[in-house]
């Protein structure tokens, strides 16, 4: 008999195959009560799907919290004869992600691949990761995903995935009628207005019509009600079988089902036929709904229920002494509903080596729940507490769960018996962008650091702390903590410890004037990876030479090491790795000017980590894209986009977006940002960030008239002259000397203006930046006709062609269709209140008292007006306005002094 009332749902279900055989895949999420039909639907489906040619695998959840981690994606891996990729990713849990989409996507046919996960709402948090980072993969696959799960157990993460929704409801009366076709239309109303129109509490109902058990003047309340009923009707040896397989699971092993009863297989086959008989079982050995396993199981004593308990545990650690490493979880799961009985400690230790093995296979956050109720459910004996919290902190760390994590470090503190353990612990938490975590953190480290430990211990101790000071902005700290770490690695010899200790320092060397270290640093950062054979310390040494070249403006030698980095972070694999080779790929293309190449890399870069780390990779990600906004422009979708960085990187989020929404015109919005980061002397940058942040605060300021601001900006950018302004590897901003040119051409000092220009260009077109070669010219034309002496009007003429030439070449086109000369004056909000006032024939001491500002300030606003209307007098300005010139847009400066 085909599925009843479900035509709409399985019409749906083959559409969105049709659109996944184009190449349009997706997720569907099925939902809705127990018994509601998610599963029938979803076989129905599976056979239609393989009629049509359609590849079709299962993976299904169990309902108890003994399935290994991973469980569905096995059973899927396994039917797509995939199962090695479980084991074949070593260390990477996002490379095991990656490999499992990979392994999907190779077997999804043109006939479409159909990937059913069943009870998805019982499966582990690491299987739902997998969901999830596959759910952002297959919208261009062949594939489909049907997922069933209950509305009232939907876990978080199912409700953030980017998937249809279907929802099943209740049968109608005529789907209803359908399913008891013996039935008069009396009983079909009553058991319509009793079930609800419940699919399985339907079934259930007929059933008992058929077998004469139907009592309508007691009619049963719920499904567990008439399967229990049914269970009496057995024989005594069935029921047995039938309670020993409930709790042995949904799905069971009859080899283990009998030798839980001390029964011979061959006499519990006639059993098995008894109870598919009577509704119970499949013919697959597996319990026809979760329901019916829970109305048998609660037909149990308590006595009976822990009896079983045990002997199923026994019998599997019986049946798989040689490799337990598959039924750790069962075991535990049995042996935790022993732990009231006395058997806590035995139970303890089955929860913990289910723990570990959960860790072994990257399933961090099974990993955390293991451990968490292995320390519940009994008192953990006082030399094991230390490691188990530590155990804990680092699963729960790697998972992501960093409030755990702090508890767990802080717990493995108190229960350190010595001070190398209270060193372990204070080492389980690392510095992370979060003031209340690194409080902690530093806490931790301190108290360990004031005992005696070991020269190697109080290396990497001393690089922790560095780290934490590096995130407070402590840099002074940072320096000697950072030194005292690296000289106390290097004397032990310990190459964990130079690891630890060589990222403390290349922290505590930003900037050009720690760019020689940062080499050194990289050298022999490198040949530890050598010596090592670590690809992760060869991917940090590469990424540190980069850095450094890149800032020194060597973007030729820059490319040229980019393969090296390449094999390392093959070899390390994963989206981290890859997204730091992404990130330094995208942005030497942009400082290149191949503005298409990196805005592919970067894309590429972010899709691989927002999902691992959302705050570096949006950051990174956006910081290339504001880059390349003076140059190409940015989608107004770019512009518009919230970041909430973290606290450390507030003020460079303000400013750069202030730059951004200045470039294209948005001055009131630019403003708006500008005035967020607070006053100039308030600002805390990073220190790898601070001459980009003045350079994107110059800029800015430029744009939207702040030019008190910028004056102090200009003096704070003098001693980078000679440099590249670059973010950290993320994003290069050209030659210092462009930034200053072009604020110095805002203040109307057009000789300073026009010298710095001159400077960038040639800077930029040593360093191989086109793009910023383009821009210099540009400015530097702009300035030239500004200025208008003898011979300048000429030279700007040849140098906004060649930078009109340059920026088509280049597809620049924030500079195509703009030359020079061409663009409408801004002024600011006060140097229009200003210009209004010099028409009405003010002195500046008249303004100055009329806007409650010093005369010097209003001298300064008089001049600026005069730079940028490119007028000489005052008369000029007046003229102007009179003429309608005040209906020029004006940029929102807050600047009222």
């Amino acid at each position: 008999m085909g599925i009843v009332g479900r035509g709409r749902e399985l019409e749906a279900l083959r559409g969105w195959l049709e659109q996944a055989r184009a190449g349009h895949g997706r997720v569907v999420i099925c939902g809705g009560e127990a018994g509601i039909g998610k599963t029938r639907l979803a076989q129905e489906f599976a056979g239609s799907a393989l009629a049509t040619g359609a590849t079709v695998v299962w993976g299904r959840c169990v309902e108890d919290e003994g399935a290994p981690a991973y469980w569905p994606w096995r059973q899927v891996l396994k039917g797509l004869k995939a199962d090695h990729v479980l084991t074949g990713v070593a260390g990477d849990r996002f490379g095991l992600f990656e490999a499992i989409t990979e392994a999907v996507e190779e077997a999804a046919g043109p006939q479409g691949l159909v990937i059913l996960l069943d009870d998805i709402h019982r499966a582990d948090e690491p299987s739902l990761l997998v969901l999830r980072y596959l759910a952002g993969q297959v919208a261009n696959l062949p594939v489909l995903v049907v997922a069933t799960c209950r509305h009232d157990e939907r876990p978080k993460l199912l409700a953030e995935l980017p998937a249809e929704r279907l929802d099943l409801h209740g049968l109608d009366l005529d789907a209803v009628r359908e399913q008891l076709p013996t039935a008069t239309p009396d009983q079909v109303d009553h058991v319509y207005a009793i079930t609800g129109g419940n699919p399985l509490f339907v079934t259930e109902v007929a059933r008992a019509i058929a077998d004469g058990s139907w009592h309508p003047d007691r009619p049963p309340r719920t499904v567990l009600d008439i399967v229990g009923s049914r269970l009496d009707r057995v024989t005594g040896d069935c029921r047995r079988l039938v309670q020993a397989a409930a709790i042995v699971g949904r799905e069971f092993q009859l080899a283990t089902v009998a030798a839980v009863l001390d029964l011979p297989v061959e006499r519990c086959l006639p059993l098995v036929d008894e109870a598919i008989t009577f509704g119970f079982l499949d013919q697959n050995l597996r319990f026809v709904h979760a329901l019916t396993r829970d109305a048998v199981e609660a037909s149990l004593s308590t006595t009976d229920r822990a009896a079983l308990h045990r002997s199923v545990a026994e019998v599997l650690e019986r049946q798989y002494a040689g490799n337990l490493a598959e039924h750790l979880a069962d075991i535990a799961r049995h042996r935790a509903e022993l732990a009231p009985y006395g058997e806590g400690a035995t139970a303890q230790h089955w929860l913990v080596l289910a723990a570990e093995d959960a860790v072994r296979r990257l399933a961090y956050e099974e990993g955390v729940r293991l451990y968490q109720a292995a320390l519940e459910i009994a008192p953990t004996p006082a030399e094991e507490r230390c490691s188990r919290q530590v155990a804990l902190g680092r699963a729960a760390y790697l998972a992501g769960d960093l409030q755990t994590c702090v508890k767990a470090a802080t717990e493995a503190a108190k229960a350190a018996h010595n001070p190398e353990q209270k060193a372990e612990a204070a080492l389980v938490l690392e510095a992370v962008p979060d003031p209340g975590i690194n409080t902690t953190a530093k806490r931790l480290c301190e108290e360990a650091l004031a005992a005696d430990v070991h020269d190697a211990t109080r290396a990497r101790l001393l690089a922790q702390r560095s780290h934490l000071a590096f995130y407070d902005g402590e840099q002074e700290r940072l320096d000697s903590l950072s030194l005292e770490a690296l000289e106390l690695a290097r004397r032990t010899n310990d190459d964990r410890a130079l690891a630890d200790a060589l990222h403390a320092r290349q922290e505590a060397c930003p900037g050009p004037s720690g760019r020689a270290e940062r080499l050194l640093l990289a050298t022999e950062m490198l040949e530890l990876a050598q010596r090592t054979d670590n690809p992760r310390a060869a991917m940090w040494g590469e990424l540190w030479r980069l850095d450094a070249l890149i800032e020194s403006g060597r973007l030729a030698a820059a490319a040229e090491e980019l393969p090296a980095l390449k094999v390392a972070v093959d070899r390390v694999g994963g989206p981290v790795s890859a997204w730091h080779h992404d990130r330094v790929a995208a942005c030497i293309a942009q400082a290149r000017g191949r503005y298409a190449e990196a805005a592919v890399i970067a894309r590429r870069g972010f899709e691989r980590m927002r999902v691992v780390e959302p705050a570096p990779a949006t950051g990174a990600y956006f910081a290339l894209l504001i880059a390349m906004a003076g140059h190409v422009g940015t989608p107004d979708a770019t512009i518009g986009q919230s970041f909430d960085p973290p606290p450390r990187f507030a003020t460079m989020a303000h400013l750069s977006r202030a730059y951004l929404q200045s470039c294209t015109g948005r001055t009131e919005e630019a403003a708006a940002s500008y005035r967020q980061a607070g006053p100039l002397e308030t600002w805390s940058l990073p220190a790898f960030f601070v001459m980009p942040g003045y350079v994107y605060a110059a800029l800015a300021c430029a744009g939207i008239g702040r030019y008190d601001d910028l004056a102090v900006l200009l003096k704070r950018l003098e001693p980078f002259r000679g440099e590249h302004a670059v973010g950290n590897g993320v994003a290069y901003l050209g030659p210092v000397e462009l930034a200053l040119g072009r604020g110095a051409a805002a203040l109307g000092r057009l000789d300073d203006a026009i010298e710095d220009l001159t400077t960038a260009a040639h800077q930029a077109t040593r360093a191989g930046a086109p793009g910023f070669v383009a821009e210099a010219h540009y400015h530097l034309a702009q300035a030239l006709r500004d200025r208008n002496r003898p011979g300048d009007r000429a030279r700007a003429d040849a140098t906004a062609q060649d930078a009109a030439r340059l920026a088509d070449s280049l597809g620049m086109t924030a500079f195509q269709d703009k030359p020079p000369g061409s663009h409408k004056p801004v002024l600011s909000t006060r140097e229009a209140e200003v210009a209004t006032l010099v028409a009405d024939g003010l002195t500046n001491r008249q303004i100055a008292a009329e806007l409650v500002i010093s005369e010097r300030t209003a001298q300064n606003h008089v001049q600026h007006i005069l730079t940028k209307l490119g007028f000489a007098t005052r008369s000029q300005i007046a003229t102007w306005a009179a003429r309608g010139g005040m209906s020029t847009p004006m940029s929102d400066s807050a600047d009222s002094r």
